[in-house]
């Protein structure tokens, strides 16, 4: 690998005090010098992370021209303005709509003419909520939520402009376009309307950012006089409320990782108490959907009750408890079963089967069941992802649906629900982009006796042949699997011959419940085993195995900071975002964000046996050696709720000290201002940022350029 050292004069890396500070548990001693970078706010900390990010400026400024280049490959990919198919609710049609030059979607409707069963086309567009309105003087914004109320005359909205995912909630009069005096200061995601539209249900997180409470406001009053109409004391357990598809019924959900308890209120009787489903029981999951049906009003639970890849439950909604409940859909163990969606005539489940997901549709049966078989839609892309996309309609017949893969933009499709027949409504634009010249195709690589999946994407003449740099990401964790989804970033590392890897590591939802329970607590291991083996794999013959980069975010941050620690010599870079890399203090401490009822996935370090699986792999207990690390990228936000700032500051510091000559091969990226736990808001802030990663990524991969991509393809051939 060539010299890697920027040309320029670049100040020494940062060095952080160190502080005496110890902990004793089960009969164990840490030493923890760096323990004071957790005090947020406090001064020496606020210059020691603004040292870093001088750093981090100073270090990849060579790094300026292939930054530009990529932002400008990745921006002409991206049409310039654009407009989403519109879903139709009763009088209007609403869409989304990306003015010329903007970084933000805006929410939009049109008149719907039912009797023409079309849009009504008028002069202009009739812009419901601008974000780069909203957003003022900020540099972020995020919408925790945007909700139509039932009469489609006011809409519920939620801004947070920090980052730190505490939203201010407002109502929008939608004739007049002036937001009401109703304002919530402290909000979370997720709400629900009233029938009438005239009461609205939201969440409430603590200072631990726990959503632990449902409150009501009524509109026109003063948000004192708002009522918590649910609290959840464990704090093991978080709250989240919807309406269901038939907007009769709200449903209040209090859930931690494998333990649901769900709530019911009325929707037409918004100010009656809640009524409890079925009692929770540890272990058992379930959750609820209403659906108006010849055998009268039902409720059809997707749960785990003796079924580990769920199965389909039907009740009468006045007997909703588990003693009420038949079976309806039994539990398939080749598939996922994920979750039930209501219409007035047919049942659509989402699910998981080989690892992708897809939809079935059924008929409601007069019996208040469902009529077999059912019909299957899938994706219809060999790697690909399909997903409902809206359908606020309750009495329709056919559903929208998006599909898309890493190397195909999304597509939207309307299915007949009793027949599965597409009729395609419109492409996602993407310029300078032929679609034609890559290709994603499925592999896998054994691991601890398991296959582990790994989705390929590459140029077509990119050949796997031992010969080409390989960009690996994983995540891992949570039963969340990461669809594949179009990137007009990546195309920019594609075309230059570098092949990109997604590895579905255990601990992630790709191959099911069992993939989870495999991969979370005391086996946690296995998701870091998992993706060292992939990158064996890849390196036996596929890709260069010199030249391999691997990247995650968040839990996936661990994932790095465990395989930079496990495997060193593996790598030629690692990229760990906002990563979770001190986990056994962080697990101790109740008083940081997302502490207690993050206990069932990762552990309770209270706990003796948990401790030890724990410290054995947490990434900041675990220094590799001197002499034998990878070049590391780290990044963090100072406003993350998710993962404390104070974490990837520790770890770097440690790294730093234990291993000086490497130091400077070791930058982290800290975002001082507003920002999010997944970066900048806005979709061409968004691309500025990935080329930065990108960047340093070809660095290691020795493919820097100043040129587009024909000039880049020159230099990987060079490797050959």
């Amino acid at each position: 690998m060539a010299d890697l050292r920027p040309s320029h004069a670049v100040p020494s890396p940062p060095v952080a005090a160190r502080r005496d500070e110890r902990y004793e548990l089960h009969g164990d001693v840490r030493e923890d010098p760096y323990a004071w970078l957790r005090s947020s706010g406090d001064e020496a900390v606020t210059a020691y992370l603004t040292a870093e990010r001088s750093y981090y400026d100073s270090a990849t400024r060579h790094l300026g021209p292939q930054v530009r280049t990529l932002s400008d490959e990745m921006t002409s990919r991206v049409p310039d303005a654009d407009s989403s198919v519109s879903y139709r609710r009763v009088r209007f049609s609403y869409y989304t709509s990306t003015p010329s030059g903007s970084e933000y979607e805006q929410l939009c409707r049109r008149v719907y003419n039912p009797s023409a069963d079309r849009d009504i086309e008028s002069p202009g567009e009739h812009v419901l909520l601008d974000p780069a309105v909203v957003k003022g003087d900020s540099t972020y914004v995020d919408l925790g939520l945007t909700l139509v109320s039932p009469d489609e005359r006011l809409l519920a909205y939620s801004v947070d402009l920090t980052g730190e995912e505490v939203f201010e909630l407002r109502f929008r009069d939608l004739e007049s376009g002036v937001d009401l005096a109703d304002v919530v200061d402290r909000s979370y995601y997720g709400g629900a309307w009233s029938v009438d539209s005239s009461t609205f249900f939201y969440t409430v997180h603590n200072d631990m950012y726990r959503p632990f409470q449902v409150w009501r406001h009524r509109l026109g009053t003063d948000d004192a006089a708002d009522v918590v109409v649910f609290e959840e004391p464990d704090e093991r357990y978080e709250v989240e409320v919807r309406a269901t598809r038939s907007g009769d019924v709200v449903e209040i959900v209090t859930a931690n990782r494998d333990t649901t308890e769900v709530w019911l209120v009325d929707a037409h009787r918004p100010e009656r108490a809640p009524i409890c489903v079925e009692p929770r029981r540890g272990g058992v999951e379930y959750r609820c959907e209403h659906a108006r049906t010849p055998a009268g009003d039902r409720l059809f639970v997707v749960t785990d009750d003796g079924a580990p890849e769920f199965r389909l439950m039907g009740a009468g909604l006045d007997t909703p408890g588990r003693a009420g409940w038949s079976e309806v859909l039994p539990e398939d163990p080749d598939e996922r079963l994920l979750d039930v969606t209501a219409f007035a005539g047919h049942l659509v489940t989402t699910l998981r089967r080989g690892g992708l997901l897809m939809a079935r549709a059924y008929r409601l049966g007069t019996d208040g069941g469902v009529e077999q078989p059912g019909v299957d839609i899938g994706a219809g892309l060999v790697v690909g992802s399909l997903e409902l996309d809206h359908n606020e309609r309750f009495d329709a017949t056919s559903i929208r649906v998006v599909e898309e893969s890493y190397t195909v933009p999304k597509t939207w499709y309307d299915v007949d629900l009793d027949t599965g027949e597409r009729t395609l409504l419109h492409r996602q634009p993407a310029p300078n982009y032929d679609p034609e010249a890559y290709v994603s195709e499925r592999v896998g690589f054994p691991s601890a006796g398991v296959d582990v999946p790994v989705t390929l994407v590459r140029r077509v003449e990119t050949a796997l042949d031992g010969r080409a740099p390989c960009l690996v990401y994983a995540y891992g964790a949570y039963e969340s699997g990461y669809e594949p989804a179009f990137d007009p970033a990546l195309v920019s590392l594609l075309d230059r011959g570098v092949v990109f890897a997604h590895a579905h590591v255990r601990g992630g939802g790709e191959g099911g419940r069992r993939w989870w329970l495999d991969g979370h607590l005391e086996h946690k291991q296995n998701t870091f085993t998992d993706l060292v083996a992939v990158a064996d794999g890849l390196a036996a013959g596929l890709v260069d195995g010199s030249r391999i980069v691997t990247r995650g975010l968040s839990a996936g941050g661990l994932l790095q900071g465990a395989v930079f620690s496990q495997a060193p010599e593996r790598w030629a870079g690692v990229i760990a975002e906002v990563p979770f890399v001190d986990v056994v203090t962080s697990m101790l401490d109740a008083s940081v964000p997302l502490t207690a009822n993050e206990w069932d996935e990762w552990g309770d370090p209270h706990r003796p046996a948990d401790y030890a699986w724990m410290l054995a792999y947490s990434p900041y207990d675990n220094i590799p050696p001197a002499g034998r690390r990878p070049d590391l990228l780290v990044t963090g936000a100072l406003h993350d709720p998710r993962v404390m700032v104070s974490e990837p500051a520790k770890w770097v510091a440690a790294l730093r000290y234990t291993d000086p000559g490497w130091s400077p091969r070791c930058v982290f990226r800290v975002e001082l201002g507003a920002g999010a736990h997944v970066g900048p808001s806005g979709r061409f802030a968004r691309l500025r940022y990935e080329a930065e990663i990108y960047a340093w990524a070809l660095e290691r991969f020795g493919l820097l350029d100043d040129g587009p991509a024909g000039q880049s393809s020159r230099a990987a051939r060079r490797w050959s």
